[in-house]
């Protein structure tokens, strides 16, 4: 999310995390599972720490669901700013108080699992509490290590672009199609702006965040974040996907970097004050909770200059923390949150695209006039998978610190990425 589903951006790490020198002490052996317990015989108090405020009562609709089996559980959500999640996370870590289950993504699964902070799966998996074959196995792969499963994937992520058709329809504008290209975006964001921008309206609202912007136009266009071990951030087609954008800002049609801090493009979407927006299935609710929920539509990412288009996939995983892997109390909650049952709650109330197989259509049915089948349609046809390494954040700063300064035009953009693709290969280098 959002993912990151849902919420991995431009901003995602401030700096990297270094577990290496603060593990907890936790052991990847996992925890014995007393299959012989009642459910009402289990009791304790749980912490269940998330980043994304708009699926709280998405997570407390699960809790109370879980509370009709588990009732002596109490289970607390804590919600931390993405922009602070994981540096939360690490200072628990270092003083041994992780919560017992919380939110993991891609991009920081490596770091602490290998530094043994997450609990593995198979404990529960063989105690047939967990069936992990319900899952994409994409996502499966993407939060193992090793031979070890550490995160039960949650939900996943695509992207496509949400459009207000009332805005569009008062620019004189036509709803876009699925052969639509960067070029009739860019045309159409231009003219929304030009024709409704002495009303605060302007054409796209884009977030600079990497997953549902960024990215998506990279691998579109043929470019690459990271391959074979390398940044491709110096390859031409990927500066030819961030000049797209820089294009964008230098139209007028998109905030700059610096009127995005003070008040988001999604923001301004929600609001009524931008036409389209690049996003993933985590805007959703929001958007079935704002001033626009009727006047939305969904349509496939533009086609890139090369003709192609492609989306990256993520999705959130469910982490037990390594101490709490004998606590029956965490170990229930854990199963519970990758189970059927809580995948269809989450997608009946259009909070999350669930993982559970078979589930999705639940999600797709809470907005049945968004079209929301285009984001599933995206993982079965043109999804790869959100770049990772074994310490992402150590490059995901560099992106953080140097590409606002391409998308404002402070620096050319061909000068942005070469540098910040040599100080990625040199942040990928250590960790050969």
């Amino acid at each position: 999310m959002r993912s990151m589903r849902s919420g991995i951006g431009v901003g995602i790490i401030v700096g990297a995390l270094m577990l290496t020198s603060c593990s907890s002490g936790g052991t990847t052996g996992g925890g014995e599972v007393d299959t012989s317990l009642d459910p009402a015989e289990i009791s304790g108090k749980l912490s269940y720490a998330i980043w994304d405020v708009n699926q709280q009562p998405g997570m407390e609709a699960l809790i109370d669901d879980f509370n009709k089996t588990y009732p002596n559980v109490k289970v607390k959500v804590e919600v931390t700013a993405y922009a602070q999640y994981f540096t939360k996370l690490q200072t628990q870590a270092s003083s041994g108080t992780l919560p017992e289950v919380f939110w993991m993504n891609g991009p920081n699964f490596q770091l602490f699992a290998s530094n043994d902070m997450l609990a593995p799966l198979s404990p529960l998996v063989e105690a047939d509490m967990l069936d992990t074959s319900k899952y994409p196995e994409a996502l499966n792969s993407m939060y193992s290590l090793g031979d070890e499963q550490y995160s039960v994937p949650k939900d996943f992520d695509t992207i496509a672009v949400y459009y207000n058709r009332e805005i569009l329809e008062r620019a004189g504008l036509e709803e876009p199609t699925s052969d639509w290209t960067w070029d009739d975006y860019r045309a159409m964001a231009n003219q929304i702006t030009d024709r409704l921008g002495s009303e605060g309206i302007i054409g796209t609202g884009e977030n600079y965040d990497n997953q549902p912007m960024l990215y998506p136009a990279i691998v579109s266009n043929g470019g690459s974040i990271i391959k074979d071990g390398k940044s491709g951030y110096d390859d031409p087609k990927t500066i030819e996907a961030i000049q797209f954008w820089r294009d964008m800002v230098a139209d007028g049609a998109m905030l700059t970097p610096a009127q995005n801090a003070d008040t988001t493009g999604t923001q301004r979407f929600l609001n009524g004050q931008a036409g389209m927006v690049w996003s993933g299935t985590w805007q959703v609710a929001p958007l079935l909770d704002s001033v626009v929920k009727d006047k939305i539509g969904v349509v496939e990412l533009p086609l890139s200059p090369s003709g192609d288009r492609q989306t990256v996939i993520h999705g959130i995983g469910n982490s037990m923390s390594a101490k709490a892997a004998s606590d029956p109390a965490a170990q229930a909650f854990l199963a519970y949150l990758g189970s059927e049952k809580a995948a269809l709650i989450q997608a009946e109330m259009g909070t999350a695209n669930p993982a559970y197989e078979e589930t999705q259509q639940a999600f797709v049915d809470s907005a049945p006039d968004y079209n929301l089948e285009i984001f599933l349609e995206a993982a079965d046809q043109y999804a790869q998978p959100y770049p990772i390494s074994k310490n992402t954040s150590a490059w995901n700063k560099f992106e953080t610190e140097l590409l606002p300064e391409a998308f404002s035009g402070d620096r050319p953009v061909d000068e942005v990425a070469q540098e910040l693709a040599e100080k990625m290969n040199e942040a990928l280098g250590k960790e050969k």
